[in-house]
């Protein structure tokens, strides 16, 4: 048990009690003093006493006999350390200090208060009532917790404990009742510094030992016996979530400087605004508003997700000190995430009275570990120093097999956590289906280069890192008809609602369908149609039914595949999760420059193509078409689903039949794209201004011929149009000259723009992926009788040493640069928690 001087340790000075003239008197080296209770005491006289002090002499002398045993008492708290209390509050004139008191009132193990300071506060009489209503009505009026006294000694009159900066201290120090703890003050706190520009004298500080309570804090028994959770003050966090009661999400409710009124914000149920925060990127959303929900990469901040509660389980009962420091981490990342956000940088925030501020320094590490683990910060383009994570999360080496978006990510996390990764690339450039080209005077996108939703996509994060702006791509896109007519926007509105009334029909009709019930998507659309326009006895028009093409030639680009080979019942089986919102957007720069970035620094070996993995021993052996042999303790194959339904590489011992069957019941979808740059930009004046505009077929046979023209250099003076061909147009160009798709591509932007000149293109490119080596595809889709459960099971590791990644192993964002780097973070997480 601790002795008071252990008890109060560096702070015994504070604690000491003081002597005053009432009720307090010298007796065995100590003060003692009465309980605050009116005591009758039996005189006893004594023979002689000296003139003037008898009676008070001997009230004292019977008032020892009788309380000898009531000159401490215990914690009343089952489980509670604390032998001798102390009183932290000292704010009544009859204040227990050290001595004794009718109740002990217990905060933590090592933090009580006594009964007369109790009354201080809560007896109407009393002189510091007023400062507890005062404070009650704010904590009322913003929180949801209950106001009780021991919620206002923890929130205003705990002590403040902060850590010595030295690297070769570190000790912990009790803060004088008078000071505020601030951020500013914890980044620059020393053993020994005074206040109010009053010099440090005396011995070094740092040499005084540490308060020896702190130590306790560390135990789990101490944490199990704390009353209340933390609630932070000033948490970065606080702008992000005006919309939640503070104590709900960790923050302390008289911290709360909103002056809107938080009743009216909260009691309507219908607002999902997410505030205005200055300074901060507009697609930064990590939290959801109230009522919010199907957002993608968006924490509820006054929940535990299940994996966070599979990491902390001792948070399950009561999880405000995990959500205060998630919620703390989150915002103060998004706020700078161009730097590492280290456990030191968030331990300055950490703003709570009481020695469980020494607690929450201890768990941030943790926190703090397993959020860069799972990819949710200190991620992107970051580079770092030294690794972010302890050794025990560092696997020995890893190879990557592939430098496409999803390697890289892998690679570039791997690294950041302290792994030696190496990569090894078949092609001579990095990028994988990432591949762009600068020839025609702008940044044109051979691959990908659109950003489907960019509130809290990763890419756009890397853009805020490397100080990319990206294009917000307009709603408006006008639909041409060869021969020239702009078609009535009407009618295209119509021909919309149409075509998504029948894929609410689809999805009706897979309710209760099996895969072995599943049906190609075109099929099912065709038989909605029929049955659509026989019961309800419309007929569309020669122009609605070109517009109707028009649109499933855009289903057809979605899927990238003709819809004959997509399941009915899977073709959107990532809808059922959230996805990226927001802006659509352009990035004209291309990806290319974001991939370039995640590479630097990596061991990157291009013209490598990995030819066997043989995971049959102790560790990996990787060889290459050359001969060339790695080895590694764990490997991440990132290859195409093309190559691996075509088995250019060799798995010894083959890959379980589970993985061969799913990884055959995707399809890999082809999507072609062509660039033409012109003397000048002929479109102008018809498109005006509009970043694209849609080529309606003027038969069912040339839906997806040139489907939708993208103009390249949107506003600017560069004159490069940028189309697609899909579906059934894929085969017809795939054995066509380079010269021959360019002829029929200005054939129709001469059928579009009939009332003027378009003159000869000077540069242009088409691409071939369907003839690529290295990719044979653009992108994956579930083809019938499959299901979006194919994805989850291409994830899968095999036997914790070989690993998969890329976007046809991403279920939640299939065939997107996106759903590719995610992938890669999700394999480097999974490696490291292994």
């Amino acid at each position: 048990m601790l002795s008071d001087a252990d008890y109060s340790g560096n702070a015994s000075g504070a604690r000491r009690a003081k002597k005053r003239s009432s009720g307090e008197s010298p007796g065995d080296g100590q003060n003692l003093r009465s309980s605050g209770r009116q005591i009758n005491v039996r005189v006893k006289r004594t023979n002689n006493p000296p003139p003037g002090q008898s009676k008070r002499k001997a009230t004292d002398t019977e008032e020892e006999d009788d309380q000898s045993e009531k000159k401490y008492r215990k914690c009343e708290k089952a489980g509670c350390s604390a032998t001798y209390p102390v009183c932290f509050a000292s704010a009544s004139e009859r204040c227990a200090k050290n001595g004794y008191t009718s109740r002990w009132y217990h905060l933590s193990c090592g933090e009580h208060f006594c009964n007369e300071c109790f009354d201080h506060y809560y007896r109407s009489h009393k002189d510091g009532y007023e400062t507890f209503a005062s404070w009650k009505k704010v904590w009322t009026s913003n929180g949801k917790s209950e106001p009780s006294l021991k919620a206002f000694m923890a929130d205003q009159q705990l002590p403040y404990w902060v850590q010595c900066t030295k690297p070769d201290c570190r000790k912990w120090r009790q803060l004088t009742k008078e000071i505020q703890l601030t951020a500013s003050l914890a980044s620059t706190y020393r053993c020994g510094m005074k206040f109010n520009n009053i010099k440090s004298e005396g011995p070094d500080q740092c040499s005084q030992p540490e308060d020896l309570r702190v130590a306790e804090v560390t135990d789990n028994w101490w944490y199990s016996m704390l009353i209340l959770p933390p609630l932070f003050k000033d948490s970065p966090a606080s702008p992000f979530l005006t919309a939640y009661y503070p104590d709900c999400v960790g923050m302390s409710p008289s911290g709360s400087s909103s002056n809107v009124s938080l009743s009216e914000l909260r009691a309507d149920h219908c607002r999902a605004v997410q505030p205005q925060i200055p300074g901060l990127c507009p697609y930064f959303q990590p939290f959801y508003q109230p009522n919010e929900c199907g957002k993608a990469l968006c924490v509820r901040p006054d929940m535990m997700e299940l994996d966070e509660l599979y990491e902390f389980p001792e948070f399950s009962r009561d999880p405000t000190m995990y959500l205060a420091l998630r919620n703390l981490i989150l915002a103060s990342w998004h706020r700078n995430c161009k730097e590492v956000l280290t456990s030191q940088k968030c331990a300055e925030n950490i703003i709570v009275r009481g020695l469980v501020r020494v607690r929450c320094v201890q768990e941030m590490d943790r926190v703090l570990h397993f959020m860069t683990r799972k990819g949710l910060i200190n991620t992107g383009v970051l580079s770092v120093k030294r690794p972010l994570l302890p050794e025990k999360y560092c696997s020995r080496n890893v190879i990557v097999i592939g430098a496409g978006a999803s390697g890289l990510a892998a690679a570039r996390q791997l690294q950041n956590f302290g792994t030696q990764v190496t990569v090894l690339e078949a092609r001579e450039r990095i990028g994988g289906r990432v591949w762009d080209d600068a020839s025609l005077g702008v940044t044109v996108g051979r691959g990908a280069q659109i950003v489907n939703g960019c509130v809290n996509n990763p890419i756009a994060l890397m853009c805020e890192q490397v100080g990319i702006k990206m294009h917000k791509l307009g709603e408006r896109c006008d639909l041409f008809q060869e021969g020239g007519q702009v078609t009535d926007p009407a009618i295209d509105k119509r021909m919309d609602f149409h075509f998504n009334a029948i894929l609410d029909v689809v999805s009706e009709w897979r309710k209760d369908k099996s895969q072995s019930q599943d049906t190609p998507l075109k099929e099912k659309v065709q038989e909605v149609k029929k049955n659509f326009l026989q019961e309800s006895g419309i007929q569309f028009s020669e122009l609605e039914e070109k517009v109707l093409q028009f649109h499933l030639s855009n289903l057809e680009y979605a899927c990238g595949s003709t819809l004959d080979q997509v399941s009915a019942r899977s073709w959107d089986h990532n809808e059922f999760f959230a996805q990226f919102s927001g802006d659509h957007t352009l990035l004209t720069k291309g990806y290319s420059v974001l991939l370039h970035k995640l590479g630097e620094g990596l061991d990157i070996r291009t013209k490598c193509p990995v030819q066997a993995i043989d995971y049959s021993g102790e560790v990996v052996k990787v060889t290459s078409s050359n001969g060339s042999q790695w080895t590694a303790h764990k490997v991440l194959v990132t290859a195409p689903l093309t190559l691996l339904q075509k088995n250019v590489i060799q798995f010894n011992p083959p890959l379980p039949e589970r993985k061969l069957k799913a990884i055959h019941s995707l399809g890999a979808g082809i999507i072609e794209k062509i660039a033409l740059q012109f003397p000048y930009r002929f479109w102008d004046k018809k498109i005006q201004g509009a970043d694209y505009f849609g080529h309606i077929p003027p038969v069912p046979e040339k839906r997806g011929m040139f489907s939708v023209f993208y103009d390249m250099h949107p506003q600017g003076k560069q004159a490069v149009l940028m189309s697609v061909i899909t579906g059934d147009a894929v085969s017809v160009v795939r054995d066509m000259e380079d010269k021959e798709v360019v002829d029929e591509c200005v054939k129709v932007l001469r059928e579009l723009f009939k009332e003027q000149e378009v003159p000869e293109p000077l540069h242009y490119f088409v691409t071939h992926w369907s003839k690529d080596t290295w990719s044979q595809m653009s992108y994956s889709f579930v083809k019938t009788g499959g299901s979006g459960e194919a994805y989850d099971i291409l994830a899968e590791d095999v036997q914790g040493k070989v690993f998969f990644a890329g976007e046809a192993t991403n279920r939640h964002f299939p065939q997107t640069v996106t759903g590719a780097y995610l992938s890669g973070v999700r394999e480097a997480s999974k490696m490291a928690a292994m």
